[in-house]
């Protein structure tokens, strides 16, 4: 379900308040108090001259980056690497590119009309005709202003990335583990519902048959965006099989989303990695414990370990570890340079550290909450069924949206 930017509404003093909204399955309340209005497609009141002003600068630079890197890419002495580096930085402004040439034409045309205006003051229904026509010219440049702020807004480069998705119990013994399940198997219904293609990558599984440890590889457009916020620590409040007073217990479980890694980000070499094989544990069947398909590989210089033998073949293994190595050396390199940008840090919507508790799932009460955002859905068997998510996600790209439109100014 989409939360669109109207719903923040002005009092009629003109200041911003709190939007609340109250649908059947959830209540509302997003905590931010922006300076700045938040504008889209759908709503599109006339921008301040300031911000115009500032977009137009960020325009410019688009267009200038754009002209030097076709030149650079027509220069015959170009390297394949300098060609694939600056076809990347190209594409990243193709989506700005054809708004600003949208915009551009659509200013030209603004100014033909004024001018033809101007030059029949005594043509009344040459002048009512142009001016209706300018009339909905302005308005489609007023549109084209906020879908090219949408665009300028301070991304991440990972946010069109796949994902490595890891799921770990945490205290609650057994039962953090059977959640831990459940929480796993959510996400891969999700990303079939997206039309992601989600494999396992590898599970380690409890004394009752609960996930220990688990990880995935979700592929599809946009992943990352869209998954990112979901990382941090899941508690889940409900009565255990184990449990045989009939109390409720409280466990958590901790979700990692990584975004994964190619071979311009993370280069790995052979003298930094050391292998082992081993053969695989499980409760039996072909091939488990009888050949050594399990696959070890340690970074040298991080000291970081990643374990996998979910398929029967060594190399399979070796090809998945290698994946998630890289997904997490990308993700340290990304932490190291964000944690350098502390403006960067102040717009996200939680650190998405493992110890910050992100959402509770009571499944006496029957209902979820995002305490993020300050989302209740009274859904819970659908959530768990991966229906509904969107409702917190959507919700959240909201809230870092509106802060990125806040700070959009002083950027």
């Amino acid at each position: 379900m989409k939360l669109p930017w109207r719903m923040m509404m002005m009092t009629t003093r003109g200041r911003w308040r709190k939007p609340y909204l109250d649908f059947q399955c959830l209540s509302l309340r997003l905590p931010s108090n922006p300076p700045i209005r938040p504008y889209s497609a759908e709503s599109h009141p006339q921008m301040s001259a300031d911000l115009v002003k500032i977009m137009e600068q960020k325009m410019t630079s688009i267009e200038l980056r754009t002209a030097h890197l076709q030149r650079l890419m027509n220069q015959p002495e170009m390297t394949a690497a300098d060609y694939g580096r600056a076809n990347k930085e190209l594409r990243k402004f193709g989506g700005s590119m054809e708004l600003i040439m949208e915009l551009r034409a659509k200013q030209k045309e603004i100014d033909s009309l004024r001018t033809l205006i101007d030059e029949c003051p005594e043509d009344k229904d040459m002048r009512d005709m142009a001016a209706e026509e300018l009339s909905n010219a302005m308005e489609d440049e007023n549109r084209l202003h906020h879908l090219l702020l949408k665009a300028l807004l301070p991304k991440d480069d990972a946010d069109e990335r796949d994902c490595i998705l890891e799921v770990r119990a945490g205290t609650g013994g057994e039962e953090a583990s059977l959640f831990a399940m459940d929480i796993f198997k959510m996400y891969e219904k999700y990303s079939q519902k997206n039309g992601w293609k989600f494999e396992v990558v590898d599970i380690m599984e409890s004394d009752l048959r609960g996930y220990k440890e688990a990880s995935g590889s979700i592929s599809g457009p946009g992943v990352y965006g869209k998954l990112k916020f979901e990382r941090g620590i899941h508690r889940v409040q409900r009565i255990p099989v184990t449990e045989k007073s009939g109390r409720v217990h409280t466990s958590a479980v901790s979700v990692v989303i990584l975004p994964q890694a190619d071979e311009v980000d993370v280069q790995l070499r052979n003298e930094d990695l050391k292998i082992d094989t081993y053969r695989s544990g499980g409760a039996g069947g072909q091939s488990v414990n009888t050949t050594n398909s399990a696959v070890r590989v340690t970074h040298i210089p991080s000291g970081i370990t990643v374990a996998i033998q979910d398929e029967r073949s060594q190399h399979m293994n070796k090809a998945k570890a290698l994946k998630v190595l890289c997904a997490r050396l990308y993700e340290i390199e990304r932490s190291r340079i964000q944690a350098s940008r502390s403006r960067l840090r102040t717009e996200q919507i939680g650190s998405g550290d493992r110890s910050e508790r992100i959402r509770t799932y009571n499944f006496p009460q029957g209902r979820v909450t995002d305490h993020r955002v300050g989302i209740t859905c009274h859904s819970l068997d659908d959530m768990m069924q991966g229906e509904g998510l969107d409702i917190f996600i959507d919700a959240l790209l909201l809230q870092q949206e509106m802060d990125a439109v806040a700070s959009f100014g002083s950027l």
